[in-house]
């Protein structure tokens, strides 16, 4: 008589799928994702891909792995250890199994660990049968073979059925955590609509998974995780890439401009190009140029001729970019350079998370050339800072660099629609002859270097506007006049200005907020992605009493007015960052009498909760 099922109740699981490349890992992630979106869950994922376009099946650098985190409660990560552990080959496991809590599950395709993928992998013997996973529950299924038994009267290759094993896996998942079918059926339709054998094949191996769960036995459990508790509003679930995409048509839309994106293919930037693709009807135009010169120069040139430009790369790019940069500092023209940084240098790790860029960006250019700065802390809070980038930079004229990641450009979050009519316009002013603040008196002709008095930004003027004819270059220019100027303190003077108008940016962005006591003993500070590890961490240390503040920085260039307040009222400020310590430097540099800490880490992989904790233990 079989037994009765138990059905369990949880706060939230953190689950990993992981095989090869070519294993469909991340497509599996996805639907799991867009499932446990759907039901109403709390969600944060960090995809992991191989930096190897190719590597060699079954080896540990093609290892491909999804990890999401789905919950009643709100989140901040995607997990620091999977509970379950769903692996594809003895490679996935190798690479994954020291991430596993200890007495996670483990669900292992059996038919893949035969001789020769244990030893491409480096095992001496068989994990699943020599007692290496004693400490683990292990559920061994035959995902191949039950696949293709599954799908023996599917019309198509042997090969595609095959590829249809990870849909029998996410099937397994599904049952196993009480998810619904309806929305990935939905999918596999929708995406399948052409390959109508396709779509049945993938259907019946989902199918075929969820009901092998159900009648196989091969847990005495089934768990469950209710819906969180969202504040009310229509979600979707977004990643830092689309946000991105979706705040620079919103912008066009809020500015009541034209944009001009122009991008050369790089990770983990290329989504953004791919999603601003579709809004081709929504006034954003895409140019995928030959190199990334170009495609910096098609965006500053779009913003000479009165639209807005955008361009987006990784952190090689940046450099490919910085003399086309360096321009727009010069003629003081509104662009937007979106950094989603990667593991460096050169090509470095293409496909892992890093915050290397924040001293380039801000340094990485020839002469005094100063840039404004904003950074995203959630992949949802890339549409926002999106949005502030291109304010700013028209408000002020000047380059606006705008920092994401690869764990915020691929991971992704529950997202509450904002109403179009709660979204501040971008107003933008195109002078005309009749304006005399930008006409010589004298001479009648018009001045392009004449400033706002608040924000020093110098006139936006279209050229082919009669009467606005002006010089530009790359060249010094005279103060007002933008004539060629070779006077040494006119220069000193155009520097100065520059610089002060970066500056007055302060004036017009929030003051900082600190989580937790004003004042105190240690204060946790961060920007950019790692603002989910750090809350999660102080949220849990105050739980057990600790008195621990954090603060997180959007904005980098300038720094909100009252940064230098709140440092003052903390006995240690504590500065974790993906890369050696480049905000701590900048800190050090503008605050005196600032005791500081950091803690650097540059592995490839976002800083786990685990090991903020420790360190704020250490120094508390």
């Amino acid at each position: 008589m079989p037994t009765p099922l138990i059905e369990k109740e949880l706060e939230s699981v953190t689950i990993r799928f992981a095989g090869d490349s070519g294993d469909g890992m991340q497509l599996t992630g996805d639907q799991f994702t867009d499932t446990s979106a759907v039901m109403g869950n709390d969600i944060a994922t960090l995809p992991d891909f191989p930096a190897e376009i190719r590597a060699p099946a079954g080896t540990l650098p093609g290892v491909s792995s999804f990890q999401i985190q789905f919950s009643k409660n709100d989140i901040f990560t995607a997990g620091d250890a999977p509970d379950v552990l769903v692996v594809m080959n003895p490679a996935a496991l190798r690479v994954n199994l020291a991430d596993l809590v200890k007495g996670g599950l483990i669900i292992a395709n059996t038919d893949s660990f035969n001789e020769e993928n244990l030893k491409k992998a480096g095992w001496k013997s068989n994990p699943l049968t020599d007692g290496a996973l004693r400490d683990y529950p292990l559920v061994q299924i035959p995902f191949s073979t039950l696949t293709r038994n599954a799908l023996q009267s599917a019309k198509i290759k042997p090969t595609e059925v095959d590829r249809c094993k990870n849909f029998f896996a996410l099937g397994t998942a599904f049952w196993l955590y009480g998810r619904t079918l309806d929305h990935t059926l939905k999918w596999v339709q929708d995406k399948f609509a052409k390959k109508p054998e396709i779509a049945e094949a993938n259907v019946m191996a989902l199918k075929a998974g969820y009901n092998y769960g159900d009648i196989a036995e091969i847990l005495p459990a089934r768990y469950v995780v209710k819906k969180a508790h969202l504040a009310p509003g229509a979600y979707r679930k977004i990643t830092g890439n689309e946000a991105a995409a979706l705040g620079i048509v919103a912008a066009a839309h809020l500015a009541g401009k034209e944009i001009l994106y122009g991008s050369y293919p790089i990770t983990p930037a290329s989504g953004i190009l791919h999603d601003l693709a579709k809004y081709k009807n929504f006034n954003v135009k895409t140019f995928q140029a030959e190199d990334e010169i170009a495609a910096c120069g098609a965006a500053l040139g779009a913003a000479f001729g009165g639209h807005i430009g955008i361009t987006a790369t990784s952190g090689p790019g940046i450099c490919l970019k910085s003399e086309m940069i360096n321009l727009a500092v010069m003629v003081e023209l509104p662009l937007v350079i979106l950094d989603i940084q990667r593991g460096g240098p050169s090509t470095g790790l293409p496909t892992k998370t890093e915050q290397g860029d924040l001293l380039q960006v801000l340094f990485g250019r020839n002469g005094d050339s100063p840039a404004a700065v904003v950074a995203a802390s959630t992949p949802s809070n890339c549409f926002d800072f999106v949005l502030e980038a291109v304010r700013i930079a028209v408000k002020y004229m000047t380059p606006v660099f705008f920092l994401s990641d690869g764990y915020l450009a691929n991971g992704a979050e529950p997202w509450k629609l904002p109403k179009i009519s709660d979204l501040t316009p971008i107003p933008v002013q195109h002078p005309q002859t009749t304006e005399g603040r930008t006409l010589s008196a004298a001479e009648g002709a018009f001045l392009p270097y004449v400033r706002d008095e608040s924000t020093l930004a110098r006139p936006w003027a279209i050229p082919g506007t009669k009467g606005l004819e002006h010089r530009i270059g790359g060249i010094e220019k005279a103060d007002k006049t933008g004539n060629v100027s070779y006077d040494p303190e006119n220069h000193h003077r155009m520097v100065s200005l520059r610089r002060e108008k970066i500056r007055r940016i302060a004036s017009d962005i929030p003051l900082l907020e600190v989580f937790g006591e004003k004042q105190g003993k240690l204060l946790v500070l961060g920007w950019g992605s790692t603002y989910g590890t750090i809350r999660a961490a102080v949220t849990d240390l105050r739980k057990e009493g600790k008195k621990v503040s954090a603060c997180h920085l959007n904005y980098l260039n300038p720094f909100p007015r009252n940064l230098g307040e709140i440092l003052r009222s903390f006995e240690t400020i504590l500065v974790p960052e993906l890369n050696m310590g480049q905000l701590l430097c900048l800190i050090r540099s503008e605050f005196e009498n600032i005791h500081t800490a950091g803690y650097n880490r540059v592995t490839g992989q976002p800083f786990k909760v685990r090991e903020i904790k420790e360190k704020i233990r250490e120094l508390v």
